[in-house]
């Protein structure tokens, strides 16, 4: 079977783990599992779905809706499911997290979605290698236990990247660019979350499901307590994150105080000096030593007892 663009795969599952290719257009009447994934931005997808009698229109729009949040819901008699998974592609980043669409009913799962999962893909290499699902339950709880396996991966380096900007800060080479590093991995912390927390929400209405298979439940039930694990971890590696980032603010303005603070204390003291120095170039009588030929020595003397009076007048009131 050769794949049209709009239609990524279309297995009938042996409920023995394994899988083989078939015509959905072929299938009106067949009861065993299947399973079928379109992408939902091709129009030949629409026209697919609106023409199956067996879909409602409601679940045909919900499938095909490019906007979509972590949820679970009874939609058209199925099960309707929206997950997200981070995003693994080759210069991607991981917080553009990729929506996936599932709707099931019996024993036919219909799929969407754009951009590819790589938990998707081994879903479908394991059922072609006869070592995958055997029902659509065991296939939601497949995928499910995948797509958070891999957040935990990106959470991971999330905190690996807080940890080394903290040894780096200790060691003293906070820097600008050491401070957008870090709010960079905060707002990718935020944008992770923003999906992450509505997906543990509808896992924990997934694994209460009476459709999903006592076992099937407790993988999803495990996979739930640890996204909220991951939740934690990430609500500390951001809270980490902001701490440094201020601490990085904090020691770049300790260092610009200490700048402006020498340049006052150098402007304090060679003012009353460009003051004795403009005072005397004037080009006027009645300067002193006009006529002393040691009379430059003797200015330049009391430039010195001046400047040293004023900075030991400012060593006194503890001003340096």
């Amino acid at each position: 079977m050769t794949d049209p663009g709009w239609l990524k795969f279309a297995l009938r599952l042996d409920g023995k783990g394994g899988a083989a290719p078939f015509e959905p257009q072929l299938s009106a009447g067949d009861h065993s599992t299947r399973w079928i994934h379109l992408d939902y931005t091709c129009p030949e997808s629409r026209d697919w779905l609106e023409a199956r009698a067996d879909i409602p229109m409601v679940v045909s729009e919900a499938l095909l809706t490019p906007e979509t949040r972590p949820r679970v819901s009874d939609v058209g008699g199925g099960l309707l499911v929206y997950l997200r998974g981070v995003n693994l592609s080759p210069d991607a980043r991981p917080e553009d997290m990729i929506a996936v669409r599932l709707w099931i009913r019996d024993g036919l799962v219909i799929s969407t979605q754009k951009r590819t999962l790589k938990s998707l893909i081994e879903l479908v290499d394991a059922l072609h290698a006869g070592e995958g699902p055997a029902t659509p339950s065991e296939l939601l709880a497949g995928l499910v236990d995948g797509l958070v396996w891999r957040m935990e991966e990106v959470i991971e380096q999330i905190e690996d990247q807080v940890a080394d900007f903290s040894e780096r800060l200790e060691g003293g080479s906070g820097n600008r660019d050491q401070t957008r590093r870090i709010g960079a991995l905060r707002r990718r912390a935020i944008t992770l979350r923003r999906y992450m927390a509505p997906e543990r929400d509808a896992l924990a209405k997934l694994h209460g499901d009476s459709r999903i298979r006592s076992g099937d439940a407790e993988i999803i039930r495990e996979a739930t307590d640890r996204l909220q694990r991951l939740l934690e971890d990430l609500d500390a590696a951001r809270e980490h994150a902001t701490l440094l980032q201020e601490e990085v603010f904090s020691a770049q303005n300790e260092t610009i105080n200490d700048r402006m603070y020498l340049l006052a204390i150098i402007s304090a003291t060679f003012l009353p000096l460009g003051f004795l120095t403009g005072l005397f170039g004037i080009n006027v009588g009645g300067l002193p030593w006009l006529e002393d030929p040691n009379g430059f020595w003797w200015f330049t003397g009391m430039l010195v007892i001046t400047g040293t009076g004023i900075l030991l007048w400012m060593i006194r009131r503890r001003w340096v």
